[in-house]
């Protein structure tokens, strides 16, 4: 029997939990990462992250929530697993592309395409070693605490009150809003939660097609990686061009897009997605 009346087993937070949990998290994220940023950029991503998931699992311990059925973490066959790293190449290139129709239409504010320049020189790394670290810190654990929080049970506890789709794009929306960030001048910005919000849709919906929460993971640490190895080969490490060229965002947009949708159509569709 589960806890809100209903003969179905819980497996997830209420969802009117999950807002304060993502709200909670994000307070705590910034809290603990400015702790111990004195230790270093790596340590203050790792424990940010850390501190962004933990009241939702909190949640779940308190719940009585088993962590593995919770989170829908099942073992991945090599066609899924494949699969979903070919998502996260596919969301990457629309991503790109979506992020430069925005700089087309919506230049970002004075001094924040710099700050980000000085962050990825900062983190770029001086040997193997250094690289593999940073890729940890940068790339795969956020990718992991993201999709715990987001996809693995802020987006199956909204989909017990509305439906499925709906629920993924309240989901991606708590994602977009945790990517507010600051100017250099110290005014809040939203110029990167449009760009997270589109991908934390493609997320959602390779949560749906999969019914687990393990190609989520993989397509996002895919996509994280990605940009952060191929930061070095450009200008810019956000993607941003010098002068926008719509035609080439438009382009890179549709055919991530393209390539998304039709990748996600090879997901066997599971009875039990959520």
């Amino acid at each position: 029997m589960s806890t809100d009346g209903s003969d179905t087993p819980r497996t997830t937070l209420p969802a009117l939990l999950a807002p304060p949990a993502v709200g909670v998290g994000w307070i705590a994220m910034l809290f603990a990462g400015g702790a111990v940023a004195h230790f270093g950029l790596r340590p203050a991503f790792l424990v940010s992250e850390m501190a962004l998931v933990a009241p939702a699992l909190l949640g779940l311990v308190a719940f009585g929530i088993p962590m593995r059925h919770g989170l829908a973490l099942e073992p991945l066959p090599l066609r899924t697993t494949l699969l979903a790293l070919l998502t996260g190449a596919a969301l990457w290139g629309g991503s790109l592309g979506l992020f430069e129709l925005q700089y087309a239409m919506w230049p970002p504010p004075a001094g924040y395409l710099e700050a980000f320049r000085k962050l990825h020189e900062a983190l770029k790394p001086s040997g193997p070693f250094d690289a593999l670290v940073s890729v940890a810190a940068i790339a795969l654990v956020p990718a992991l605490c993201e999709e715990v929080l987001f996809r693995g049970i802020v987006q199956p506890a909204f989909a017990r009150r509305v439906s499925p789709w709906l629920a993924v794009l309240l989901a991606a929306l708590l994602f977009g809003l945790i990517h507010v960030d600051m100017t250099p001048d110290q005014h809040v910005t939203l110029y990167r939660v449009p760009f997270a919000a589109a991908v934390g849709i493609g997320l959602g919906v390779l949560r749906l097609r999969a019914g687990s929460l393990m190609p989520c993971i993989l397509a996002h640490a895919f996509l994280n990686t990605t940009t952060f190895l191929l930061a070095p080969l450009t200008d810019d490490p956000t993607g941003a061009p010098e002068q926008a060229n719509v035609l080439q965002g438009a382009g890179f947009l549709l055919l991530g897009l393209a390539v998304t949708l039709l990748v996600l159509r090879r997901f066997p569709r599971r009875p039990d997605a959520a």
